[in-house]
């Protein structure tokens, strides 16, 4: 064989191994178009003042074709997003328990019946064993605005952590945003300020074998004293966005 075509055949080889394959190595979807839908209802277009979704889509790099869950899914806002991301060759998990989806079922009701939840799918399950038999290979985790609910509940997180962990693929993604308790505080405030240490969050995923790669600063706030609960502020709320990867 001539030098020059082993060295070709050499790169292509190395090309073939380094490339991303499945829903990673599709395009990502115009995410402004995704939150203009005009099929999106007006109590979601709502939440976009506060939530910004263009920003959040953009941070997780969702894709059409992933296998995705929404953990602490409630009434489905972000669900609905994700499952428009992915597309109809995509899946979207959406998981509850028991003990909290009472509040919110009437709408999620509503909204899955609508076109865009096609491929969603509500798991009622604890937050420490999400998943039934025979799902996972994800490609991308959310846990957003819920984090902190579980430190006062009867949930083993460490357990939690390394279930999500197990059921990704590897190079897959871990998606939590949550409200910023003060320095010092750890899991101190869950209950009270509905809060938790960005430190001590951090500390538990990457307990469970994730790595934190990527942060986003589209909720942050850092005139919030830390110090009060979430609920009708005066101010903006200091929002963390953390990203977490499975290594490969």
């Amino acid at each position: 064989m001539r030098p020059m075509i082993r060295s070709v055949l050499v790169v292509l080889a190395v090309a073939a191994i380094a490339a991303p394959h499945g829903a990673r190595s599709q395009a990502a979807p115009d995410y402004a178009a995704i939150v203009a839908a005009p099929d999106r209802s007006d109590a979601d277009r709502e939440n976009d003042k506060r939530r910004a979704p263009v920003a959040f889509l953009t941070f997780t790099g969702v894709r059409p074709g992933m296998t995705v869950l929404d953990m602490g899914a409630g009434a489905g806002y972000s669900t609905e997003l994700l499952a428009r991301a992915v597309g109809p060759t995509g899946k979207v998990y959406a998981q509850d328990s028991a003990e909290v989806m009472t509040r919110p079922q009437a709408a999620w009701d509503k909204r899955a019946a609508t076109p865009a939840m096609a491929n969603a799918t509500h798991l009622t399950r604890p937050y420490d064993d999400p998943l039934p038999a025979g799902v996972g290979n994800l490609d991308l985790v959310t846990f957003l605005f819920f984090y902190h609910d579980t430190t006062y509940m009867a949930v083993d997180r460490a357990k939690m952590d390394k279930v999500l962990f197990t059921a990704m693929k590897p190079g897959g993604y871990l998606v939590v945003e949550d409200y910023a308790a003060a320095a010092g505080a750890g899991t101190s405030v869950g209950k009270t300020f509905h809060r938790i240490e960005e430190s001590t969050l951090i500390a538990e995923v990457e307990a469970a074998g994730f790595k934190k790669v990527d942060e986003g600063n589209y909720l942050r706030n850092p005139a919030d004293p830390h110090n009060m609960p979430i609920f009708r502020p005066q101010i903006p709320i200091d929002i963390f966005a953390l990203k977490f990867q499975k290594p490969q």
